[in-house]
């Protein structure tokens, strides 16, 4: 293999055969990703071009410089070459363009990216002075071949103005940064980062450049430069994986850009990219605070001098807490503060700073990480007290934890949480990582402290419901076993230690019951009440269910999951009052229900109404009562949507029983494109003398010829407004007479938006879940969530010959986690042997077919 030594900027020629050859052994040789590679490649560059410049014949006053990127002589694979031809002004500009050309033309030859100007020194700096990217681009320039004096300067005028003009370009420079971070978001989150662009990527490596460039004040040095050249080796095996000028570290790329670096897999490269980046965040944060202080004073310190008589202006010092205090907008270490005999100190300073809503000054926190001697085993009560303060503190608690996070104090303090910190989380439901997201989680409980008795085990909680995420298998169990022995380290007695243990082990048991189980079956709330065991812990388990879910990302909670999780917690809390749930099938229709059973039966076809739910969705969030559905011909005639939750409806059908009702209906949703939340279906018999206003009675399985389908849907749509119930009537007939093939349909619209490229969705899963019901067998679905899924579930459930009793689905990003509660012909559950038959039966169904469909 070539070294970097072994490329001699000699065999690089005038030829750009010669230097495209070099380059090539260079980009393929031992030493693929660093510093020297960068540097090799960017001497190459250069001897390469010094020769083109040369071959021109130059006259004086004429330079070529290198600036931006190759200016820092920090070259990629892809990178472009950003020049500049400086000249004095006094050579011919025929001669000068025809210098350019025969620079400029060599490199586009050879397929390179080239950002180019010509221009005088005064031309050069007037353009940097009207377009602030073309100055920072200037503050990194390097003469390359000609007229050093003249890049010389150059280069010391730039910085001169760079340094005079700072009060005002350094705030221009921080909203540019601010508005980048906007458009592209936050690097050390994202599942596909832009490692150039997105917040704490290499612009921002630069930006603190450029401030530390203009001495008004310069960012923490520890750690930056290591951060800096991660993602630059990022970059580069990107560069090389893709063989395109890309700096966004797309999914389908990451194995590979992983594979070129050396690293076990996907997942350790995305943890040394987010680590990296938080290291560049941070240092962005303390410095752009700093630069603020420092303007701040500028313009304020000179007139309380003149109102003093020429004397400095004291600076005042706030008491906070023991041994803390607020001093210029920060929270600082008090004079008399000693952290080596104090080791509750870092605890007290951040709970005053997060309650104080102040940031924790850096200095602050590396005195404090450097000199204050571990906690005792078991923590004193203060110790503890303060952690719930500051995680109690709300928003603020982000930016504070972040400091302490910096210098190892969060490590040091919960040692479980090094298997956490910057650990991705594949699930585009998820917007942070494991870390984040546990103190997300702590921001969101603070806001329900008040509907707790013990709000101190909410917020812990809510920072170590997922802690076992950082260990294998399930990580509810791992992190029961993690939630106890950090509930006793941090001095909790033995009951509290188990409730905290009790939460994490089932944080998710209400909100995959409440989405993926019927609440009908006295079955589903005895076995959520037998795994709660009391009120205290269910009203926790309540609060820390809404709070991890609203710090998950907006598609994980909503005013109807909001309003299922509080209907189970109220039957879960009836039952541990000593009552009984209520049997479903001792439930009446209501006169609603009836009179569209009546309809459906007269008129031999089916009978529907759409009826708006986003009212009634807050109402039940609010503790009111839903509205009533509408009566018939009241449908939703399709309002334009104001929000997620207006999308929402309830869509009641009435239908005679006959084969294939299910997939039909799942079918014509599909094609309106209606999503399902739930699908509840029960049978109605109807007697003889329905017709002079008899109620009808419930049927015990299919009964014949007065048999009627209810089926009640909350759906809502995928995008625009309802479609209006006629024309889902009118398909829906078209579906059950077989006039209207909903599989071609759906099929002709799948092929028109291809799936993305590289991105192989696992195999759908089906298995028979142990719910323990006494009504029906429970048959559990995970599949990748697609336009037509519950209309191929139910096709082949009718090809099993069983019966839906009810269906709860559950969308979680691309992965759809659906639970069908199904009966045999005689409305019993399945046998065994039978259930595991119809669960494979429809695992097989789900197959992709051989065109990938």
């Amino acid at each position: 293999m070539t070294s970097v030594n072994d490329v001699r900027t000699d065999d690089a020629g005038d030829e750009p055969g010669g230097y495209a050859a070099a380059r090539l052994r260079l980009l393929q040789g031992e030493a693929r990703f660093g510093p020297p590679r960068r540097s090799a490649l960017a001497d190459l560059t250069d001897d390469w071009l010094a020769r083109l410049f040369r071959a021109g014949k130059p006259g004086p006053g004429i330079s070529l410089v290198a600036v931006g990127g190759y200016g820092r002589g920090e070259l990629s694979p892809r990178s472009d070459l950003d020049l500049l031809l400086l000249h004095d002004g006094a050579a011919d500009p025929d001669t000068v363009a025809a210098l350019a050309d025969r620079i400029w033309y060599p490199v586009w030859d050879l397929g390179l990216a080239l950002d180019h100007s010509v221009r005088t020194p005064a031309e050069a700096r007037k353009t940097a002075g009207d377009d602030l990217k073309v100055q920072l681009g200037l503050l990194d320039a390097r003469h390359l071949v000609g007229d050093l004096g003249l890049t010389a300067g150059l280069r010391t005028a730039v910085l001169a103005d760079w340094r005079n003009q700072a009060p005002k370009r350094l705030p221009e420079l921080r909203e540019l940064c601010a508005e980048r971070a906007e458009r592209q978001g936050e690097l050390q989150y994202l599942l596909e980062p832009d490692l150039k662009e997105a917040r704490g990527g290499l612009r921002d490596a630069t930006a603190l450049r450029a401030v530390a460039a203009s001495w008004l004040a310069d960012a923490p040095r520890e750690g930056l430069a290591d951060a800096r050249r991660r993602l630059l080796d990022v970059r580069d095996a990107l560069h090389l994986a893709t063989g395109r000028a890309t700096d966004r570290l797309a999914l389908q790329e990451q194995d590979q850009v992983a594979a070129e670096l050396g690293l076990l897999d996907a997942d350790t490269l995305l943890r040394q990219v987010y680590e990296a980046a938080r290291t560049v965040s941070y240092a962005s944060d303390v410095t752009w605070r700093e630069v603020g202080r420092v303007l701040a004073s500028r313009s304020v310190r000179p007139r309380l001098r003149a109102m003093l008589g020429g004397r400095s202006a004291p600076v005042e010092r706030s008491p906070l807490a023991e041994g803390v205090v607020e001093m210029d907008g920060e929270v600082v270490l008090a004079r008399a503060a000693r952290p080596e005999r104090d080791p509750v100190l870092p605890l007290r300073a951040a709970a005053a700073a997060a309650q104080a809503g102040l940031p924790l000054s850096l200095h602050a926190v590396r005195r404090l990480a450097a000199a204050t001697r571990p906690l005792p085993t078991p923590w004193p009560a203060e110790a503890r007290e303060q952690l719930v303060t500051l995680l109690g503190a709300g928003r603020p608690t982000v930016e504070v934890w972040e400091a302490l996070e910096a210098e190892g104090l969060v490590t040091r303090l919960l040692p479980d949480w090094e298997r956490v910190r910057c650990r991705p989380q594949r699930n585009a439901v998820h917007t942070w990582t494991v870390d984040r997201h546990l103190v997300e989680t702590a921001v969101r409980a603070s806001e329900l402290t008040r509907r707790v008795g013990r709000p101190d085990l909410l917020l812990v909680a809510a920072l170590l419901h997922d802690i076992g995420k950082g260990w294998p298998g399930d990580h509810s169990v791992a992190g029961e076993t993690i939630a106890r022995d950090v509930a006793t380290r941090i001095g909790f007695d033995r009951a509290d230690a188990a409730v905290l243990a009790a939460l994490v082990r089932h944080h998710l048991l209400l909100i995959e019951t409440a989405t993926r189980r019927d609440l009908d079956d006295p079955a589903t709330v005895r076995a959520v009440a037998d795994a709660v065991g009391s009120h205290g812990t269910l009203e926790l388990l309540h609060a820390l269910t809404e709070a991890d879910a609203l710090a998950t990302g907006p598609a994980a909670w909503s005013s109807w999951r909001g309003s299922l999780v509080a209907d189970l917690v109220k039957r879960v809390a009836a039952v541990l009052a000593g009552d009984e749930p209520l049997d479903p099938d001792a439930v009446e229709p209501t006169a609603h229900q009836e009179r569209l059973a009546v309809e459906a039966f007269r008129t031999g076809g089916p009978v529907l109404t759409l009826q708006a739910q986003a009212d009634a969705a807050a109402s039940a969030e609010e503790g009111g009562e839903p509205a009533a559905p509408g009566p018939q011909g009241a449908e939703s005639q399709g309002a334009e949507p104001q929000g997620a939750e207006r999308q929402g409806a309830e869509l009641l059908i009435a239908v005679p029983d006959q084969p294939g009702v299910l997939p039909a209906v799942a079918g014509v949703l599909a094609l309106h494109r209606l999503t399902v939340r739930t699908a509840e279906l029960r049978s109605l018999s109807l007697p003889e003398e329905w017709g002079q206003g008899a109620r009808p009675r419930k049927a015990e399985g299919r009964t014949g010829d007065r048999s009627v389908l209810l089926l009640n849907w909350r759906v809502s749509a995928e995008y625009g407004s309802l479609p209006q119930a006629a024309r889902l009537r009118a398909d829906l007939v078209r579906a059950l007479d077989g006039s209207l093939d909903i599989a071609a349909r759906l099929a002709e619209r799948d092929a028109a938006y291809p799936r993305r490229r590289g991105v192989v969705a696992p195999p759908a899963r089906v298995r028979v879940a142990p719910a323990g019901s006494r009504l029906a067998t429970v048959i559990e679905v995970r599949a990748q969530d697609a336009p037509g899924l519950l209309h191929r579930i139910g096709r082949a459930l009718e090809v099993s010959d069983v019966r839906m009793r009810s269906a709860h689905v559950s969308t979680l990003g691309a992965n759809a986690v659906d639970a069908f509660y199904v009966t045999g012909p005689e409305g019993t559950p399945l046998p065994a042997e039978e259930a595991v038959a119809v669960a494979r039966s429809l695992e097989a169904a789900l197959r992709p077919n051989p065109s990938g469909r």
